[in-house]
């Protein structure tokens, strides 16, 4: 939520964007859902959280035209993956095209579905406290399903990271909330509370919330 003289500041100096996540980026831009794309500085964030605990196993829910899925495939070594759900193959079909011009398609196992459907299926099939980090960033309703879901499905000491957890301030409000609003409000208040997690509510890009499973 910084101004654009402080974004700039950070972009240019800490964020190392590859060529291929410009062009993604640009593309992007010019869209009529532009304002769903995740932020650089987020991206950036996600990426070295990967790095930073040897992720290999991830999940992302909410894909869109998949530049924070390609910041995570970047970071992952060469025999990490990525579990990309969504429900789009019009916004997936942007995706495909950039990640294999990276050279990460391989990493990347992208599921069209209702992501609760693709999430079960998972847990299901023996997935529970497998995978290493987890980033949602999807429709709103459903944040706090997908806040089990993923708390199930990574392991202790793993991250589950949330966007959009500030809402443009809308959560800090002193008046009446819209639904989705009142959700992100529940999940950050859950998080705080919640004695499986240790939480951090970053003001980064729209607000990342950042939870670690604790054992």
């Amino acid at each position: 939520m910084a101004d654009e003289s402080v974004a700039r500041y950070v972009g240019e100096g800490f964020v190392d964007e590859t060529a291929v996540q410009r062009a993604l980026r640009d593309e992007t831009s010019k869209l009529t859902r532009a304002r769903m794309l995740l932020g650089v500085d987020p991206a950036a964030h996600l990426a070295w959280l990967t790095r930073l605990i040897g992720a290999r196993r991830t999940i992302e829910v909410g894909t869109f035209t998949g530049y924070s899925a390609l910041a995570v495939a970047l970071a992952l070594p060469e025999d990490g993956r990525l579990i990309a759900c969504d429900v789009s193959e019009e916004w997936t079909s942007i995706a495909r095209r950039y990640w294999k011009q990276a050279g990460v398609g391989h990493k990347i196992d992208l599921r069209l579905g209702p992501a609760l459907t693709t999430l079960d299926a998972l847990i299901a099939g023996g997935g529970a406290g497998t995978f290493d980090l987890a980033f949602v960033d999807a429709d709103k309703p459903a944040y706090g399903d997908y806040y089990e879901r993923c708390l199930t499905l990574v392991r202790p000491g793993g991250i589950i990271v949330f966007d959009n957890m500030l809402w443009s301030g809308r959560v800090a409000a002193t008046g009446p909330m819209d639904e989705d609003t009142k959700v992100l409000h529940a999940v950050n208040q859950q998080a705080r509370r919640d004695p499986r997690v240790d939480a951090s509510l970053l003001t980064v890009g729209d607000g990342l919330l950042c939870l670690r499973r604790r054992a």
